[in-house]
């Protein structure tokens, strides 16, 4: 299936959770000189526009992003995350949101190196519009994004940040991650994998939730954003989560500071809430 097309969804709270958490990873591997790769199974279209058409329909961003862009007691995690964003929007107004790649490569250095995959025909040739003058430092396969990754790991750095975000309209998308996070760590064990997940009315998330945490790992991070109550009808998501492999050791901190605060600004009834379990050595 390719009808998922995330220009509806951009800039909504499932956003807002994993590009705030995505820009901490970065600019912790950036500390160190060693270069790195980034690594976007599902990279989407780059950018989205929120004032022309797909993302109009529902507004998405107005419960998600907007809600922080004007706020002058952001802490410093999601002030970090915001700033990235008003990059793009020279005038101070919210028009364009950046996706996943687009909020990566700000942060690399000239040494570091970023892969891309979408599947979508339409998505992927306005991903490569979106990086057209990014040069070497950025590499677009229109591939699955799944199996792509099992001839680039390990990379030639031995260091990378993997996200792993496909749509789920598929129920196999649930297994196919696990597949993948096993496969990759056989090849690169000491990767940071992100993997994204939504929150619905349907057992797949938690099962999906179960099997991450028995695959014996050492250091991991899982961090849930309810926005509000699962809808009476089933469908719908009421939230998102990031189950992080091998995350910074700073991570943990940063999300006990930033979670109620973005749980008590991006709620949408009296639902709101936050989880936060980890185990970092």
């Amino acid at each position: 299936m390719l009808s998922y097309r995330h220009a509806f969804h951009a800039g909504n709270h499932a956003d807002v959770l994993k590009h705030f958490v995505l820009v901490q990873v970065l600019e912790y591997f950036a500390q160190k000189d060693k270069p790195f790769w980034y690594v976007d199974t599902h990279a989407g279209a780059g950018m989205f526009t929120l004032d022309t058409g797909y993302a109009t329909q529902n507004a998405e961003f107005n419960s998600g992003i907007d809600r922080l862009w004007d706020r002058d007691d952001l802490p410093p995690a999601l002030a970090d995350y915001v700033t990235l964003v008003r990059k793009f929007n020279a005038n101070g107004k919210l028009k364009l949101y950046p996706g996943s790649p687009s909020c990566a490569l700000p942060l690399l250095r000239a040494g570091d190196r970023m892969r891309l995959f979408e599947l979508h025909p339409s998505d992927s040739k306005l991903l490569r519009r979106t990086f057209d003058s990014a040069g070497r430092k950025v590499k677009i396969e229109a591939q699955d994004g799944f199996a792509s990754l099992k001839a680039l790991l390990p990379p030639p750095p031995r260091r990378a940040v993997v996200l792993i975000d496909p749509p789920y309209e598929e129920k196999q998308d649930y297994a196919r991650v696990i597949d993948a996070l096993k496969d990759s760590l056989q090849r690169f064990s000491t990767g940071t994998y992100l993997l994204w997940y939504p929150l619905l009315q349907r057992p797949e998330p938690r099962l999906l939730e179960e099997r991450l945490k028995k695959l014996g790992l050492e250091s991991w991070l899982h961090v849930t954003l309810t926005v509000q109550a699962p809808s009476p009808d089933g469908f719908g998501m009421h939230g998102s989560g990031l189950f992080i492999i091998n995350p910074p050791w700073t991570l943990p901190a940063t999300l006990n500071a930033t979670m109620p605060y973005l749980a008590e600004v991006l709620a949408q009834d009296g639902n709101a809430a936050f989880s936060l379990e980890f185990a970092v050595p």
